[in-house]
């Protein structure tokens, strides 16, 4: 089925309205013209008639005029108005000199029986003509004698002045339709001029010429604008989370990937075959691998889910977490022989996303282990003892972050070191979700001379 333009439907609609609007206006005139024309024919006649009674007498059952008609016509052949004088029982009284040689149409008016005082009007259509017809009913002088007065005109002129008006008036409203129809399409181009301008400018969105729509438009497109802009925001946040997503999934397999390239080596050696070690080394190796999924798993439910606050909260042990990171870590960076002091509260717990925490967590040890020299520090306290918020804090003995660029490293993309290998989106992913469970990111001088990382993650509000 064709899809015709909203313009389009509008001028069809319209167009057949205005059709149907002034066919009928103009079948109602024209009847009431034909009727105005029929009625002022009657009254012509009933005066006709007049004329007749006052100079008409009778005797002895003849008629006779004492003075000569006033209508001239009575007396002229065949002139188009004829008069008769009849009774319901005899028939045809008289007639006048003009219908001599007319025979009527229906002859049978002349014994119709018409009530004393009233008048019948009629069309008799003839072959050659079409003839009004008024037949008046009266009382003769002695009381007794009813006759009826009956005067017949041809009705040519009548229906050629009706011809004449019907022509007159199709022409004035085919004029006028044609009129209204220029008007009508000049407004609907005006009044539909704002959906134009909204698909111009959702095509200069397309295009990237503009960001969102922002002409005025009328109150009854506010509210689609607004929507529409909600939406084109909402469709470039999702496409920025995939975006980011792939650079934060990319970057959270580095670890597990690095220690499976450590570990998978070593299974293939020979002295892999008889070490005491070798199972171990395959549980290592399958943990890796159940990591990584988790981590595709996570990192797909962020794409599709912008708040982290949405997701099951549920009670994580912080330091059993973090000596999972830790031990995975010490096999990636092995060859540096890391000391870690750690100062953890066994108490402590993260009310969240687990794969948050480990999220969190790999991030900013991975960045101490990456940048720190030969040992760090890993403080995890709870927030207050009668709270469930949790502060973790990493410090190491690398060369540190100056102050001037702490704003600068918390960006996607931000390296302070650009020598050492990586993407720069660590702390930037670390920021996103500290900021999701309404937390902070600080970064300050470690005691060991290196960077020092806070994270403060508070109780959640319902708690």
């Amino acid at each position: 089925m064709r899809a015709y333009s909203l313009r389009s439907r509008l001028m069809w609609v319209f167009g057949i309205l205005l059709c149907v609007f002034l066919g009928l206006t103009g079948v109602v005139l024209d009847r009431a013209f034909r009727s105005s024309v029929e009625a002022g024919a009657a009254e012509q006649l009933q005066v006709q008639i007049y004329l007749l009674l006052s100079a008409v007498d009778e005797r002895d059952g003849e008629f006779y005029f004492l003075e000569t008609l006033q209508e001239p016509r009575f007396n002229q052949l065949d002139s188009g108005l004829y008069g008769y004088i009849s009774s319901a029982s005899t028939g045809e009284l008289w007639r006048s000199d003009s219908a001599r040689a007319f025979d009527p149409p229906e002859p049978g008016f002349l014994r119709e029986r018409i009530g004393v005082g009233q008048s019948r009007f009629q069309v008799m259509p003839g072959e050659a003509a079409v003839y009004f017809r008024l037949s008046y009913g009266i009382l003769w002088e002695d009381g007794i004698s009813e006759f009826n007065f009956t005067v017949l005109e041809n009705a040519d002129p009548y229906y050629s002045e009706i011809r004449n008006f019907r022509r007159d008036l199709w022409s004035w409203l085919g004029g006028v339709a044609v009129l209204l129809l220029m008007i009508q399409t000049f407004l609907l181009r005006w009044g539909l001029a704002p959906l134009s301008r909204m698909a111009l400018d959702l095509r200069a969105i397309e295009l990237g010429e503009k960001d969102k729509l922002e002409a005025e438009y009328p109150k009854e497109l506010r509210g689609v604008a607004a929507n529409l802009n909600q939406l084109i925001e909402s469709e470039r946040k999702q496409q920025s989370r995939y975006r980011t997503t792939l650079g934060d999934l990319a970057h959270s397999l580095k670890t597990p990937l690095a220690v499976m390239s450590g570990i998978i080596p070593w299974l293939k050696s020979a002295e892999a075959k008889n070490s005491s070690e070798f199972l171990s080394q395959l549980r290592a190796a399958d943990e890796q691998i159940e990591r990584m999924n988790q981590i595709v798993t996570y990192q797909l439910q962020r794409a599709v889910q912008a708040d982290n606050s949405l997701s099951i909260a549920r009670r994580v042990n912080v330091a059993e977490t973090t000596d999972q990171v830790i031990e995975a870590l010490q096999k990636v960076y092995a060859d540096k022989q890391m000391f870690v002091h750690r100062e953890i509260d066994k108490h402590a717990q993260f009310i969240g996303d687990k794969r948050d925490l480990m999220e969190l967590l790999g991030n900013v040890l991975d960045n101490a282990y990456k940048y720190g020299s030969s040992e760090l520090i890993v403080r995890i306290k709870r927030e207050g003892m009668l709270t469930d918020g949790v502060v973790i804090q990493v410090e190491d003995d690398g060369q540190g972050i100056p102050n001037e660029q702490v704003a600068y490293v918390l960006q996607r993309g931000a390296r302070a070191d650009t020598l050492k290998q990586g993407q720069g989106i660590g702390l930037a992913v670390v920021a996103d979700i500290v900021d999701s469970y309404g937390g902070e990111v600080s970064v300050t001088t470690s005691t060991l001379g290196g960077a020092c990382v806070m994270l403060t993650l508070p109780a959640p509000a319902s708690q």
